[in-house]
């Protein structure tokens, strides 16, 4: 649990204080850290074992069969670890490398870098990336995907989107985020992007999802799937939706940035509808994992809103607080947290 605690504490020192920016040799330092931290560990991950089967069957696969499996972005990160050697820990550290990339873009992009690291450590590191690699790895891509949309750059976001859905299809369900960018009134502008919208969401459906509909619907809905955690996964992304939406004011966001996070609380409002009404509690679960980036974005804001009537120092203490407690009651309680205990990583004497 130490190592947890330790990198949990490299992130909370930076949160006091003065807001700091992520640049030069700091940023390329966490980059590094996070890297090797997510793609060097051994033995740690509720999926660990599930993953080391993809490094046989990719092997025996040329370049171009590699292009036609289910998500083949994984499949092809396997395939070179299995060309130039490295096994497991290869695909885990690309892994780890585009998975903090976006991370670590989306964070210096928020007006408190270091406290959105230190909300993103105990959940979106620790389990996630650490435990769902594909799914890591499409959140990363997705982040960057958020901020291009952030910025009007809807090519740019399609573009991060389809990459993620290389990796795991589910991804696809962001393509409802550009409608928050639509204004009320269609003009010519705003019809080429509907159609850009729904021509690549139509492209990627039928190339990636739906040749294996019938898998997703038989698993995720029609079967009464049940996902440990859930519960907790979407309370996370409901909480900061609950703090976001009756108090967008106080955010003072652009309006295109504020429709955008608007659509995401309100996908986190659903999922926790979903959860009690879906059959299969694993399909709302699977989703919710795209909402996640809306715990960063939110909590890091919420100091300067001084909502409550707390100052933002008050604020920035309570939500490193929020973040350790997040941490030590998974690694503590979890069901499956023994999977991520001890910490083990190919870099450490014991």
């Amino acid at each position: 649990m130490i190592p947890y605690l330790l990198s949990w504490g490299v992130f909370a020192a930076g949160s006091t204080g003065r807001p700091k920016r992520l640049v030069g040799s700091t940023l390329i330092g966490l980059l590094v850290f996070l890297t090797l931290l997510i793609g060097l560990r051994v033995n740690v991950g509720g999926d660990w074992g599930n993953y080391l089967p993809f490094l046989d069957r990719a092997a025996g696969l040329s370049f171009a069969e590699v292009l036609q499996q289910k998500e083949p972005g994984y499949v092809l990160l396997n395939w070179l670890a299995a060309q130039w050697g490295g096994g497991v820990f290869l695909v885990n550290t690309f892994c780890g490398l585009i998975f903090s990339i976006g991370l670590l873009c989306f964070c210096r992009n928020q007006p408190r870098p270091w406290l959105a690291l230190t909300i993103a450590f105990p959940y979106l590191v620790v389990v996630v990336a650490m435990g769902y690699s594909r799914q890591g790895v499409a959140i990363g891509l997705e982040m960057l995907a958020l901020l291009a949309l952030e910025r009007d750059r809807l090519l740019q976001f399609l573009g991060w989107i389809a990459l993620a859905a290389l990796f795991h299809r589910t991804v696809l369900v962001m393509l409802l985020l550009p409608a928050a960018t639509l204004t009320g009134t269609l003009r010519t502008t705003q019809l080429i992007r509907l159609a850009l919208v729904a021509g690549a969401g139509y492209g990627l459906y039928t190339s990636l999802l739906a040749p294996d509909l019938d898998y997703y619907v038989q698993g995720y809905l029609v079967a009464d799937y049940q996902s440990e955690g859930a519960q907790i996964r979407v309370a996370l992304c409901l909480l900061p939706a609950l703090l976001f939406l009756p108090n967008r004011r106080l955010f003072r966001l652009p309006p295109t940035v504020d429709r955008i996070w608007n659509l995401v609380s309100w996908l986190a409002v659903a999922a926790a509808i979903g959860l009690v009404t879906v059959a299969s509690s694993t399909a709302v679960d699977r989703l919710a994992l795209y909402l996640i980036p809306l715990q960063i974005f939110v909590g890091n804001r919420l100091p300067e809103t001084r909502l409550f009537g707390l100052s933002p120092t008050s604020w920035s203490e309570y939500l490193i607080l929020f973040s350790l407690a997040v941490l030590l009651v998974w690694l503590m309680f979890a069901k499956h947290a023994s999977r991520w205990l001890p910490y083990s990583n190919l870099l450490l004497p014991f």
